[in-house]
């Protein structure tokens, strides 16, 4: 089990006595595995069980999840013993009944980290037992574990280079030196898989024992170096000394160190100072002139890692088999030395390790911002003060009391004596923010022939996102590759994104505006970072930017207020190519000069479209956020239907543009269906309420299961949808009582031979950065659900027609009760399947389909299918010929030197 967060004042729990009763605030025994209550079980299960010191709930629970695993054991291709372990450690991470350590539950069921993870991962797939409760538990192992790996074999390559030949006093040097760095980061910080903050921390125990050893052991750079410290400060002397200095022979050897690993001075001392010296203070070791008996440090080792369950890292040390790394065979191509067209040898470069790959990042990060200050340059100065309204005091103040936010911020996720870190990563933050916003000006300047951005740069959400963005690039380096995977294939970190916005309190909405001026105005970015800012702003595009609070809402609320939203959308509109001209100043409500063209309003609606003619009046500067915004969103859920269309029904290609055309209607015209939900849920009801209404044979459990094996996928996304006033559920849950209900009559409209006009498909743009194409991971499961069948169902919710779109088969899940559950839903007196989600009354049953709501069948094409085809060639051209006519008076204006309005 993954350690809790320190400093929680929980005491070590106890291990419980055979017969130590004990009740649980159900009620139920929880006392410790009593053999004879289960007769009834295979006596080798109730064994392991035994053994493992679990409670008789913990024993019943697992043998519960072992009967559902049992029918589908050939598939995980695993031993019994192997399943019967993973059912216990399921078992009792779901019900939080945890009597043992995960090392002790590794050497009764006999496999090693990553062959219980690889176990669990096959059983997530191929049976659906595994909670988002466990999923958690078991990707957090995962990481810490793979950190630690990372660590202990930096530390061997670290110490190779510090001590002579191996003997046995080198061996016991390890081991006290290894085990110190155990028990200082366990003491030190809350978040035990940060990698950069660990290594730290044990460059400062290497620092300590390397000067305590005898200097036969030293390698001779070290020698030299150690031969320094002799005469260390008593340890009374050294009290008396300010806590905030070292002393400088200690300094010489820490910048050796630093030096080696590529590693900054400054923060290693911070660590030191702030945190290592305390722990030596608590481990009375400050001014000690010898190293802490290994047995000694073993002990308090002991006691900390069976408090918090934890796998027991001096393992290392044994290379003991439930640590071991799985063995990766290397291509024998990759061992071959490659030659240049001169006949030269290129030798291979070995991978760098995780932790050369993150001080590598850290260093050239650091590097382009070397000569870059923390406060405004001249050039920002001279922008400022050309503002009808200067903004100069207002960004200083604003950055000190965004600083403090953040270094408290930082200090509580990592560890309470980390804040002085969090200062340096916020420095790094502040840099990065003058240069790109000195940048963007600039740009803006070039672009609009302007020097007064009084308007943006006295706009206080742009610059609380623009700082915003570049401390998630300082954060997301400090991270390292061991996350390169990252996405949401597994949970985030406390300190990745969306953490920035919880700290800023900052809309998802709002960032989302800066991040693509961003990356354009610092080319010194590095392509995996490029890649992170690009994942970002897909996760605000599926589903950040549609949280309850989000502003977003309300722009869309004026919009559809103003008209905009009702507009059909243009045939032609979608499948044009998507400029990238839109920069953060455009967004942010940037001055522009008139044209001479006259004013024309831009409008701003949820589709991707000019909206309707321009009206008489006056010109309204107003933001193309959300046209943008909406543009972007189709061409990413486009995206992702392609890719999992392309799994499930290449044999009907006439469906895919059906089902974006459902997809892009909901988005566009019921985007409430958005609010605290995900894009990709709406995405697979819409396949499966296609593939239904026009009777092609497709499950809801075939799209999961193609669903979660596509790349950066989440089960949460699949398992826990949003139903209705924080009631939760699975997709089918969603799909049979709000996706279905909400849209039954677009639907069935399908089914006509006179369907709807098919919606354009979107214009695959070369992005600033690549998205990535894929939606986040799920496991498979069962997700069949029973039809509504309560007699006190409304009239409306349920007609013989709309009846063939309910999801019928096999439950989600494992509980037969949810068929009654979703009965309940629905019969409740507080659920009314009358009301759509923004209250609206939800339209009458269909005694026959209509092929238009609003009955325009002419201009839908309700026609004859040749007819029809003919109309949508006639708007193509139509559009065609209007598009030539703009950009031909867009090239006159640039010819006469006007800027784009």
């Amino acid at each position: 089990m993954p350690p809790k967060k320190r400093n929680t004042g929980t005491p070590p729990n106890k291990d419980p006595k055979p017969n130590n009763k004990k009740t649980g605030p159900d009620g139920k025994d929880k006392s410790t595995i009593s053999p004879d209550k289960h007769r009834e079980k295979q006596p080798e299960f109730v064994a392991l069980c035994e053994e493992i010191s679990v409670s008789n709930t913990v024993c019943d629970h697992a043998w519960a999840v072992w009967a559902t695993v049992a029918k589908s054991a050939e598939k995980v291709n695993s031993t019994n013993k192997h399943l019967w372990g993973a059912c216990v450690f399921i078992s009792a991470s779901d019900l939080e009944d945890v009597h043992f350590t995960f090392t002790d539950f590794q050497k009764a069921v006999g496999m090693s980290v990553k062959q219980f993870i690889n176990l669990l991962r096959r059983m997530d797939e191929k049976v659906d037992i595994i909670s988002s409760k466990v999923n958690s538990i078991v990707t957090r192992l995962e990481k810490k574990y793979e950190v630690s790996l990372a660590l202990y074999q930096r530390f061997l390559k670290t110490c190779d280079k510090i001590y002579s030949e191996p003997n046995d006093k080198r061996q016991e040097l390890l081991r006290c030196t290894w085990i110190m760095f155990l028990l200082a980061k366990g003491s030190v910080l809350q978040m035990e898989d940060d990698l950069v903050i660990a290594f730290q921390l044990l460059l400062c125990v290497l620092e300590f024992c390397t000067k305590h050893c005898v200097s036969s052991l030293l390698q001779p750079l070290y020698k030299s170096v150690s031969m320094s410290t002799q005469g260390l400060p008593t340890r009374t002397s050294r009290r008396n000394k300010a806590k905030s200095q070292l002393a400088e022979v200690d300094v010489q050897l820490l910048e050796t160190l630093c030096e080696e690993s590529d590693c900054s001075v400054d923060e290693v001392k911070n660590v030191y100072q702030s945190s290592f010296c305390v722990f030596l203070d608590s481990m009375d070791l400050q001014g000690s002139q010898e190293l802490p008996a290994v047995k000694t440090l073993s002990t308090k080792y002991e006691e900390m890692y069976r408090k918090n369950k934890d796998f027991d890292a001096r393992l290392f040390l044994d290379d003991d088999e439930t640590l071991r790394p799985e063995q990766t065979l290397v291509p024998k191509v990759e061992m071959t030395p490659r030659k240049t067209e001169s006949g030269e040898e290129i030798s291979p470069v070995p991978p760098q390790t995780p932790v050369r790959a993150v001080m590598n990042s850290i260093q050239q990060l650091r590097g382009e911002l070397t000569s870059v200050s923390d406060q405004p340059s001249p050039t920002l100065l001279f922008y400022f003060k050309n503002c009808t309204v200067d903004p100069s005091d207002d960004i200083t103040l604003r950055v000190e009391q965004l600083g403090q936010v953040f270094s408290q911020k930082f200090a509580q996720a990592v560890g309470q004596r980390c804040e002085g870190l969090g200062k340096k990563r916020f420095t790094l933050g502040v840099q990065l923010y003058y240069k790109v916003m000195e940048s963007m000006l600039k740009s803006e300047e070039k672009r609009l022939s302007v020097q007064n951005f009084s308007k943006l740069l006295n706009n206080a959400t742009f610059h609380t996102s623009l700082l915003a963005c570049a401390l998630e690039v300082v954060m997301a380096t400090y991270v390292g590759g061991y996350m390169k995977n990252g996405g949401d294939e597994s949970p985030e970190t406390d300190l990745r994104f969306p953490w920035i916005l919880d700290v800023f309190d900052l809309h998802a909405f709002d960032i989302y505006k800066v991040i693509e001026s961003f990356i354009k105005a610092e080319p010194a970015l590095k392509p995996d970072m490029i890649e992170h800012l690009g994942r970002c702003e897909q996760k605000i595009l599926d589903s950040l930017a549609w949280k309850t609070d989000s502003t977003l809402f309300e722009l869309l609320r004026q919009s559809r207020e103003e008209g905009l939203g009702e507009q059909a959308e243009p045939p032609a509109t979608l499948n044009q190519p998507l400029q990238h001209s839109h920069t953060a100043a455009d967004l942010y409500l940037s001055p522009v000069r008139p044209s001479r063209r006259g004013p024309a309003p831009e409008a701003d609606g949820p589709a991707p479209s000019s909206g309707p003619p321009p009206a008489p009046g006056p010109r309204q500067l107003r933001s193309n956020s959300l046209s943008l915004f909406y543009k972007k969103l189709y061409r990413m859920a486009y995206l992702r239907l392609k890719l999992l269309f392309s799994r499930l029904l290449g044999s009907h290609p006439d469906l895919e543009p059906v089902i974006w055309t459902l997809l892009q209607h909901t988005l566009q015209n019921e985007y409430e269906l958005m609010r605290d939900r995900h894009l990709d849920q709406l995405l697979m009801s819409s396949m499966y309420a296609i593939c239904k209404v026009k009777n092609v044979y497709l499950l809801f459990k075939t799209i999961v299961t193609a669903y979660k094996e596509l790349p950066n996928t989440n089960q949460e996304t699949f398992k826990r949808v949003l139903i209705r006033d924080g009631q939760y559920d699975s997709i089918i849950v969603f799909y049979n009582l709000v996706f279905m209900q909400k849209l039954k009559t677009n639907i069935l409209q399908y089914s006509s031979p006179r369907p709807p006009p098919l919606s354009p498909i979107p214009h695959i743009p070369r992005s600033p950065y690549k998205y990535p194409s894929s939606p986040l991971r799920v496991p498979c499961g069962n997700v069949y659900i029973s039809p509504l069948k309560s007699s006190r169902t409304a009239p409306a919710a349920m007609t013989p027609r709309t009846r063939i779109l309910v999801s019928i088969g096999e439950s989600f899940g494992t509980t037969a009760d949810k068929f009654q559950k979703i009965n309940q839903m629905v019969s409740s007196s507080d659920w009314s399947l009358k009301r759509g989600l923004d209250g609206d009354t939800a339209p009458k049953p269909l005694k026959r389909l209509r092929f238009d709501v609003d009955g325009q069948d002419e201009a839908d094409g309700s026609k004859s299918s040749g007819e029809s085809t003919l109309l949508q060639k006639l708007a193509e051209m139509s559009s065609a010929r209007s598009r030539m006519q703009e950009q031909k008076l867009k090239e006159e204006e640039a010819e006469r030197g006007e800027p784009e309005a």
